[in-house]
């Protein structure tokens, strides 16, 4: 597995799919999760369609660079921010969703590519959202999915969900990979398949667990704040994608997206929730290919 250093200090675990002379995709996944949430098979049949795909861990996460000298306590920092002290919450986080959005740029910059088209997911959609709006000679479509603004209002989790999201999760293999059935809740209530929940916790325990950069990730999503005036002044094709089963990012969030960038499209998917389900991957992959041609 590569990796190469895509800002100071900060290297990343990359993998590329498809011909390096065809338009590049760039692939930005979100909270928590590893690279290989973005599956191989999805990855290859992107690149089929004629797309240099890239995908890559981000910080804190998987093999990318690990910031384990400021540990977070994930309980302080959420009462911090209930609480509107947001100085002491500011304090306890090493990076902002800037940095993250600066790494994926410096990813690009590091293999030699001026220009990407760049699909985010979930926080991977707030990060790429920030590409655009800090970058936007960089990006040449947007693709924001299962994501939102920033804007409290909107997007907001169920309460199952969120309780699952940052509920602890067993530190050993057997307890995690097993735990991994609660994300069911926010799974499409159609296609939603335990035995590949599994498999990708079993993955991803094995290729890199690192429950530790959770808490960072979370707080530079949660204190990225509102990006709402300036997606109003984005001018980058934008593709939104939601689905209409999910209930950790209500549909609400891809619903304002759209609503807030000039000319953005959007397409919301019945039977999919806060997950991508093989299934849907033909009408997924078909709406990447028209936005990115």
């Amino acid at each position: 597995m590569p990796i190469i250093e895509a800002t100071p200090g900060v290297s990343l675990a990359y993998e590329t799919f498809g011909d390096s002379s065809d338009p590049t995709v760039l692939l930005v996944m979100g909270f928590g999760a590893q690279m290989i949430a973005w599956h191989e098979d999805f990855c290859r049949a992107l690149a089929e369609r004629g797309r240099h795909v890239i995908r890559y861990d981000n910080r804190d996460c998987g093999l990318s660079t690990r910031f384990d000298d400021h540990p977070v306590d994930v309980g302080r920092f959420i009462d911090a921010v209930s609480s509107g002290d947001l100085p002491s919450a500011l304090a306890m986080v090493p990076y902002t969703l800037q940095d993250m959005a600066d790494d994926g740029l410096g990813l690009l910059t590091a293999l030699g590519i001026e220009r990407a088209h760049v699909v985010g997911s979930s926080m991977g959609g707030m990060i790429a959202q920030t590409m655009a709006i800090s970058r936007p000679a960089r990006v040449l479509t947007l693709t924001s999915m299962m994501s939102s603004t920033g804007e409290p209002g909107y997007g907001r989790p169920g309460d199952d969900a969120q309780a699952v999201l940052l509920g602890p999760k067993p530190a050993d293999r057997e307890g995690y990979v097993a735990a991994a059935d609660r994300e069911l809740v926010w799974a499409s209530k159609r296609y939603g398949d335990v035995a590949s929940l599994r498999e990708l916790a079993a993955e991803s325990y094995d290729r890199g667990h690192h429950p530790a950069g959770v808490g960072r990730q979370l707080g530079a999503m949660i204190l990225g704040g509102s990006r709402a005036d300036a997606l109003r002044d984005l001018r980058v094709p934008t593709l939104v994608i939601h689905g209409l089963d999910d209930t950790l990012i209500d549909p609400s969030g891809g619903q304002r997206t759209a609503e807030l960038v000039p000319g953005a499209k959007l397409l919301l998917l019945p039977d999919m929730g806060h997950d991508r389900p093989r299934e849907l991957w033909h009408e997924i992959i078909g709406a990447l290919e028209a936005h990115t041609g």
